[in-house]
């Protein structure tokens, strides 16, 4: 709470806002007169499971849902045990002013915030909504100056949205638990994204690379051309245009074969041996002025995109270093769809344009940047720099964090730049001609740029993600040649070439085809890109979205039984409908009642409600589907075919994907041939010669020998997270039967029906185990009282598991310099001697091993580790050598003991010797002190010692990074936890009146929803 001395005849006012961080902001530009204070977020939302619904609606049949569905979907809210505490300050606060000022995010989201808080707190006094698009002083006080009434159009969009994926996810979501796997999660926009990343990787599946050659020349053209030579590419043969790989379709066919030529290694290079010394002849010259206009200011979605394409932040990163920007008074709010600029902002980018470059450099009339925006309502002004002056980078170098500077940097780039002059310069094409020796016309091209006026490219060039793209400020600079000038080939190299398939996602590119796909809104992609990971739907292989087999498994369903709710049109129209309740000309619960229970006639074929109303409404969709999915077949994703023409299948198991195919004879029974998929592999990755290899691997494994020391069979296997070596144990005698070896392959097809009854032993499952879906989300009364049950015989069942169970064979997992086909018997028994025994710790005594881990090799001493360099240190290393590591500071995670990447002698500057390494943000040069990144342009394989000196010297030139703002983070962090616990305290403390407290104001905040809803209600009858 933020407040100063007052005068007590003027009127006070209460401030809410969503963050203490924005609350104090703004405090500090508001009179004595007002008191402003966090909400700390939403106070309020649908029940999170079935503890959080009050106790008279727990019989409802719509209870789990947190929807009433059958009384104009009414939701129900409830306060959140950790904002009670809140919700009590802000009702004291009250008490003692004359004014609410609701000042939260001018967005839908912002609006619904103060809404709740509406509902919720009941003031007595006067209410007002300010709104601000920046926290800056004049914006601050303009806003408190100029409230305006709640949107009550808003607030509808919003709920009807947050109504709207509760109802499907919690509609949908059980369909996949039932017969895909428990805990994963079906919605609107998040199923809707993994589909085009699963698109993306079947299409990388099913691409077949073709080969084309042609020829890279080098020209002549003598003395006193400047520059002398120039690089040119064949462009056609006898009047047939050569192939490029725009001409191959995914099945690696011509798309047209009319006028086209492929060459292949002997034709090219038959040719390019007849053009060696011909005479060749320049036949056109095209030359045209060349005009690139700036860039468009940043909104969310480009933010984003850019962002992830210069610094490699994820989308995440980029919204919560903007969110403290914006917080912080740096820059305006950062969830936009607009590209406007303010007539303010636009005069501050001219003027600090003209005194950074010059006025040559500044656009001769104001620049602004109109897109169509669907919804009016969110259009706010587009993300730049705060304030009617800005800021630069430099001087505000000292109060940012690295991400922040980063980020900022970036972002006023970007606004001034918008403001500048084109750039202008020039583009040639040339056209040479000539004869080869064995008779072929041949036609060879070459394109250049020149750059004469950079204007706005002095301050800001945009990246480029594709890897045969060239930057705007790229130059290549061709001769002044005229037609029927002489030229000479120095050089003509054949150049051989593949068809790639198309690249997967990365953040940046889902981004841009979300918005260019219409789906969804900019600020909810970051949270999206984050659930399907979070979901395991997608995974990261450096920046690439990779789709796991759970998520083919689960678009495939969708696509086969719910193919509206996948569908990308389907999709972006529900915006498109959204939108029209946000601005008020369609009725929202009209809308949910033909989503959820059918068509009643009254939507238009247009609205995307009525494609699923048609159908009988999302519930009868469900509930006739349901019965009619075949687990099995849903978990059976057909991949390739065989030599002898029998399918391949993926098999999405309880324990994870594995291999599957009928080896049997077409009449016969079936037989089927299993193999474990390593973890790490990608679909695309899995070819025939692949999975071949995989089947042919023994399930039970390589036997390597025996163990001399235990008398156990060693042998080598492939598991889900890759190769391994272990040992069998032999059978005890037992009257229940032998125990054998553990399965490498989980024996249970599919995972199990969610809340039907699982058969004892199937798959790891414990007898009579009841998976009761709204376990999982919502829950009710009715899954509480076998819940006891269930928990006791799982109990029960481990015990049992436990003494059954016994000893554990040794495993140990291959290194990366072995082989399974090559692991021998000593290999194996050094791999089961870990860990490895290194010593005690003369000073506590405590015993230090060492261990190969997930992460590499690593010592470890109680529950500390240190990192090795190599695996090989895990055998050799010595009980000197392991103190002296522990002597010294412990370095951040274990990605430090990954070997350098390169070598490069030492730095003049500070004698060390220079190594390059992979870090998490990509690879960088380092001398053990200082640590800088390679810049674009910089190639680990080619980097040489003086330019990583001069990395180095670049980064040690700006000093240390400053770490003011670490150590007020953990003071803040600090008093959050000791507020967290003050408050669960009192929680505690008033743990017998907080059910009541909560029905009371759940039912008083329904009344209040009806009353505010009854007129729509009957405008709709």
């Amino acid at each position: 709470m933020a407040a100063t001395d007052t005068d007590s005849t003027a009127v006070r006012r209460l401030v809410i806002v969503e963050s203490p961080t924005k609350a104090r902001k703004i405090a500090g530009y508001l009179g004595g007169n007002y008191v402003v204070e966090s909400s700390r977020g939403h106070i309020r939302d649908l029940p999170r499971g079935a503890a959080d619904v009050p106790a008279k609606y727990k019989g409802q049949p719509w209870a789990r849902l947190g929807v009433n569905v059958d009384e104009g979907f009414e939701p129900l809210y409830v306060v959140s045990a950790d904002k009670k505490s809140t919700v009590t300050e802000l009702k004291a606060l009250l008490r003692d002013v004359d004014e609410l000022y609701l000042a939260t995010d001018g967005d839908r989201e912002g609006e619904a915030i103060a809404w709740h808080l509406l509902e919720t707190l009941k003031p007595k006094v006067p209410v007002k909504r300010m709104v601000f698009h920046e926290i800056t002083e004049s914006a601050i006080r303009a806003a408190a100056e100029n409230p305006r009434d709640l949107d009550i159009d808003l607030v509808d969009a919003q709920e009807t949205r947050r109504i709207l994926d509760r109802l499907y996810g919690y509609e949908v979501s059980p369909v996949l638990w039932k017969k895909v796997m428990p805990k994963l999660s079906a919605g609107r926009v998040q199923s809707v994204a993994t589909r085009i990343i699963v698109d993306r990787e079947r299409e990388r599946m099913a691409f077949v690379s073709a080969e084309y050659w042609d020829i890279a020349a080098t020209m002549d053209a003598g003395a006193d051309a400047s520059p002398r030579s120039f690089g040119s590419k064949l462009l056609s043969v006898n009047d047939a245009r050569v192939a490029t790989g725009r001409d191959f379709g995914p099945d690696g066919r011509l798309r047209k074969d009319d006028g086209v030529v492929v060459l292949n290694q002997a034709s090219a290079t038959s040719l390019a041996a007849g053009l060696q010394n011909a005479q060749l002849t320049v036949s056109s010259v095209e030359e045209k002025p060349y005009t690139r206009r700036p860039y468009a200011p940043f909104m969310t979605s480009t933010l984003q995109q850019e962002a992830g394409r210069k610094l490699r932040f994820s989308s995440d990163r980029t919204m919560r270093t903007a969110q403290r920007l914006y917080e912080n008074g740096y820059i305006t709010y950062m969830r936009t769809d607009s590209t406007t600029l303010s007539e303010s902002a636009i005069n501050a980018a001219r003027t600090q344009a003209r005194e950074l470059y010059g006025a040559d450099y500044v656009s001769p009339s104001p620049r602004q940047y109109n897109r169509k925006v669907k919804n009016a309502q969110e259009a706010h002004e587009a993300i730049r720099p705060a304030g009617e002056t800005f800021q630069t980078p430099g001087q505000l170098a000292s109060s940012l964090s690295t991400d922040e500077f980063r980020l900022y940097e970036l972002i006023w780039q970007r606004t001034v730049a918008s403001q500048m002059a084109d750039a202008k310069g020039t583009t040639m094409t040339l056209r040479i001609s000539g004869t080869a020796a064995t008779g072929e016309q041949v036609v060879f091209a070459s394109s250049g740029r020149t750059i004469t006026f950079p204007g706005f490219l002095s301050a800001y060039v945009e990246a480029v993600e594709e890897t045969d793209a060239k930057a705007d400020d790229a130059e290549n600079r061709l001769p002044n040649l005229r037609e029927g000038q002489q030229l000479t080939a120095s050089e003509l190299i054949p150049d051989g070439h593949s068809t790639n398939p198309p690249a997967r996602y990365t953040e940046a590119s889902l981004v841009k085809t979300l918005e260019e796909l219409g789906i969804g809104r900019p600020s909810t992609y970051a949270s999206i890109i984050g659930t399907i990971q979070d979901r395991g739907y997608v995974v990261k292989k450096g920046n690439a979205l990779v789709p796991s087999w759970v998520a083919f498994a689960v678009i495939g369903l969708l696509e086969g039984y719910f193919n509206s709710l996948v569908d990308y049109d389907f999709t972006a129209s529900l915006e498109d409908d959204l939108d029209q309740i946000a601005s008020g000309d369609a009725d929202r619960t009209r809308w949910l009642s033909e989503f959820y229970f059918g068509d009643d006639g009254h939507l238009g074929d247009d609205a995307a409600a009525h494609a699923i109303a048609k159908h009988g409404g999302l519930k009868k969709l469900v509930g006739v589907n349901l019965e009619g999915i075949d687990a099995r077949e849903v978990n059976s994703i057909r991949v390739l075919d065989d030599a002898e023409g029998r399918p391949i299948f993926v098999r999405v198991g309880r324990y994870g994907p594995y291999l599957e195919r009928n080896v049997a004879a077409a009449d016969a029974e079936p037989d089927l041939q299993r193999a474990n998929l390593p973890a790490d592999m990608t679909p695309d990755e899995l070819t025939l010669e692949v999975a071949e290899k995989l089947f042919s691997t023994p399930q039970e494994g390589r036997v390597l020998g025996v163990d001399p020391v235990t008398g156990h069979e060693i042998v080598a296997k492939e598991g889900r997270f890759g190769p391994y070596v272990t040992e069998i144990l032999p059978p005890e005698d037992d009257d229940e039967g032998d125990a054998g070896s553990p399965a490498t392959i989980a024996p249970g097809p599919t995972p199990r029906d969610g809340g039907e009854t699982v058969p004892a032993g199937a798959g790891g499952g414990t007898a009579d185990e009841v998976v009761a879906l709204d376990d999982v989300e919502v829950g009710s009364v009715a899954t509480k009282a076998p819940a006891k049950k269930v928990a006791a015989k799982k109990t029960a069942a481990k015990k049992a598991a436990a003494k059954k169970a016994g000893p554990k064979p040794r495993t140990g997992s291959l290194l990366r310099t072995m082989d399974i086909a090559t692991v021998t018997l000593e290999d194996a028994l050094k791999l089961l001697s870990l860990p490895r025994v290194v010593g005690a710790d003369p000073e506590s005594g405590e015993e230090i091993t060492a261990q190969n881990g997930r992460y590499g090799p690593y010592l470890k001493k109680g529950t500390d580790s240190r990192s090795l360099a190599t695996e090989e240190q895990m055998f050799t290393v010595t009980l000197e050598e392991a103190l002296k590591l522990y002597a010294e500071p412990k370095r951040r995670g274990r990605a430090a003991a990954a070997p350098p990447l390169r070598e490069l002698g030492e730095d003049s500057a500070s004698g060390q010797p220079m190594v390059i390494k992979d870090g998490r943000f990509g690879p960088y040069v380092t001398d053990g002190e200082t640590n800088a990144s390679l810049r674009k342009g910089d190639e680990v394989a080619t980097i040489t010692p003086d330019r990583a000196m001069e990395l180095l010297a670049e980064r040690r030139a700006r000093g240390p990074a400053k770490k003011a703002a670490k150590k007020t983070a953990k003071k803040t962090t600090a008093k959050k936890t000791a507020a967290k616990k003050t408050a669960a305290k009192k929680t505690a403390a008033k743990k017998t009146t907080a059910k009541k407290t909560a029905a009371k104001k759940t039912t008083a905040a329904k009344k209040t929803a009806a009353a505010k809803k009854a007129p729509a209600k009957k405008t709709a009858e």
